[in-house]
């Protein structure tokens, strides 16, 4: 167990800046790496522009067009290219990469080998850039959480810290590329939990998250010439609430989203097993999943890549509810079958995407119906938006926030408010997040902070019931006395005791495998246990825990280590729930 002290507050502040700085490079690396493949890939060898985000800026400019391969076998080839990156030089970096920063966290102590960044990078620049249908959110949150545990790891910080540091890897790199330093820094505290976030994380969070937003900001302007203060990814017209009655339609936009969310979620999972269930090479599967997005992706383009164009054309009103509808279904698919099969990408996008059309088809379809209350169809894409990412990545808060800053539509806050909202609690324990937990209290990692630590610092003595206050029974007794003895006084298992010495131990157990009619012949000492696993006043809470849980069993006896058979009290686990929660009070207190 690690026994380094947490470093302080401010010392964490100033990593978590360094950590921002270097998410933002590395968030800006990718940008550029990303929009160079997908001009390889797609323009170059497919003549295939996919259509921009009103806010998204080009790094590389100039296209060339070879058009020599069709479309599937461009993504097939991105798949199999990144197939051979991860598989041949860090396979945990295989699949949309938050659950692997959530498994770390969780899991592995924080621990992300240094390579993983690298390899992401690489990986999932081929995967989205030759048409694979994923997001950038997942490659930078473990190319972020990457940077952090490599810090923590060169400065041999406590595993506290460390975990700290890969959340402000996570937060700089979502705040960073997707243009939100508040969302991320929200992000990377929401992503860990189902119900629950990593609220001690929420200042170093903030500072990486900002700090990478500024860093990232700059080396766009610098490299690519756009204005400081980088615009929102996504343009919308002003916008408002027209009427009361659009709440209600809101609601329907959750409803919505939370069933094709579970859809999605079971769909992403069945795909991935059929591919884990495949007996070929893991180079492979990421090229059938290539393969089979490209043939969704010839008659649905907007399913390729990250799809952040076609949000911004049902935005403008530039697609028919039709297509939109489509999109939906085939988005579900084309992603499942890119980052299922093993591809390298995030599923973030592939959310915004899908809950975006879900709002576009509720938008226009009840603008088409009832156009004196569905005044601007275009703010539903907004609401479809949050309410999807809040029902599939359990991320509410971070959900509502993001696409303000992504959209800039703040005069609907109270809408995404409620679409997020209703849709995060319909859609219950349902997540895209696999490693996710309900809370903190369900994490190894705390409770290995919140049990194990205060269990070695009490001792059974401290916790036990003391022989003088036990109830104990003869090996003489009949069995049916001893069930007696088990309605009045509430207790299901007893000492057995002899002239003063510990013989044994009977339990509620035991007595009920004697058959009824036998248990006025039957005496305790033909169905007691003999062989006692037993522990000491001077051995710790954990100590004794660790034996209840290893036996299988529900109490010990406490004896003399000078004399086994000397009794001097009896401990539960009861007991010891009781004991932690008076050590945790003491300590809160």
């Amino acid at each position: 167990m690690d026994r380094r002290a947490p470093l302080s507050s401010k010392y964490i502040v100033i990593l978590a800046a360094i950590v921002g700085v270097i998410s933002g490079l590395g968030a800006f690396i990718f940008y550029f790496l990303l929009e160079l493949s997908t001009k390889f890939f797609l323009s170059g060898l497919d003549s295939f522009n996919p259509p921009l985000a009103g806010g998204e800026t080009e790094i590389i400019k100039g296209d060339f067009h070879l058009g020599i391969l069709p479309l599937p076998l461009v993504v097939a080839l991105g798949g199999l290219l990144s197939g051979i990156v991860v598989y041949r030089f860090a396979p945990e970096a295989e699949g949309h990469g938050t659950d692997a920063v959530i498994r770390s966290f969780h899991r592995m102590r924080g621990v992300i080998r240094a390579r993983v960044p690298i390899v992401k990078t690489v990986a999932s620049a081929i995967t989205i850039g030759s048409g694979g249908s994923a997001g950038r959110e997942g490659p930078i949150a473990q190319i972020g959480a990457g940077f952090g545990s490599f810090i923590a790891e060169v400065l041999k910080l406590s595993d506290k810290d460390r975990r700290t540091l890969i959340i402000c890897g996570v937060a700089g790199g979502i705040g960073s590329i997707f243009r939100s330093p508040f969302g991320g820094g929200m992000f990377g505290i929401e992503v860990l939990y189902r119900r629950d976030n990593e609220v001690e994380a929420i200042v170093p969070a903030f500072v990486s998250s900002i700090v990478a937003f500024i860093f990232f900001d700059v080396m766009m302007s610098y490299v690519a010439g756009t204005p400081f203060g980088m615009l929102p990814i996504f343009k919308i017209p002003q916008i408002t609430i027209h009427s009361p009655l659009e709440f209600l339609i809101y609601a329907v936009v959750s409803v919505l989203a939370t069933f094709f969310g579970i859809l999605y979620i079971k769909t992403f999972y069945s795909i991935h097993a059929l591919f884990k269930r495949l007996k070929i090479h893991p180079y492979f599967k990421p090229a059938i999943g290539g393969l089979l997005t490209g043939v969704i992706g010839i008659f649905l383009p907007g399913v390729l890549g990250m799809g952040y164009g076609y949000v911004q054309l049902a935005i403008d009103g530039k697609l028919a509810l039709s297509v939109i509808l489509l999109l939906i279904i085939g988005k579900i698919l084309a992603t499942s079958f890119t980052v299922s099969s093993g591809g390298s990408g995030g599923v973030f996008a592939p959310s915004i995407v899908i809950g975006s059309m879900i709002g576009a088809f509720i938008g226009y379809l009840f603008n088409y119906l009832f156009p004196e209350i569905v005044v601007q169809p275009e703010a539903f894409v907004l609401i479809g938006m949050s309410a999807f990412i809040a029902a599939v990545a359990k991320t509410p808060i971070a959900a509502i926030l993001m696409v303000l800053e992504m959209c800039g539509g703040y005069a609907l806050l109270p809408a995404l408010m409620i679409a997020a909202t209703l849709s995060y609690y319909l859609s219950g324990d349902y997540s895209i997040y696999s490693e996710q937990v309900a809370n903190r209290a369900e994490s190894p990692a705390h409770r290995m902070e919140m049990s194990i630590d205060v269990l070695q610092n009490v001792k059974v003595e401290d916790a036990m019931v003391p022989a003088e206050k036990l109830v104990t029974v003869s090996p003489y007794q009949k069995v049916s006395e001893v069930l007696e003895l088990i309605e009045k006084t509430g207790h299901i298992g007893f000492p057995v005791v002899r002239e003063g010495r510990l013989v044994g131990v009977v339990t509620f157990e035991d007595v009920e495998r004697v058959p009824i009619e036998e248990r006025d012949v039957k005496r305790v000492r033909d169905i007691m246990t003999r062989d006692l696993i037993v522990t000491y006043p001077d051995e710790t809470l954990e100590d004794a825990l660790i034996k209840l849980v290893e036996k299988g069993i529900g109490r010990l006896p406490v004896v003399d280590r000078n004399d086994e058979r000397r009794l001097l009290g009896m401990i539960t686990r009861s007991d010891i729930m009781k004991a932690h929660a008076r050590a945790v009070a003491r300590l809160a207190a």
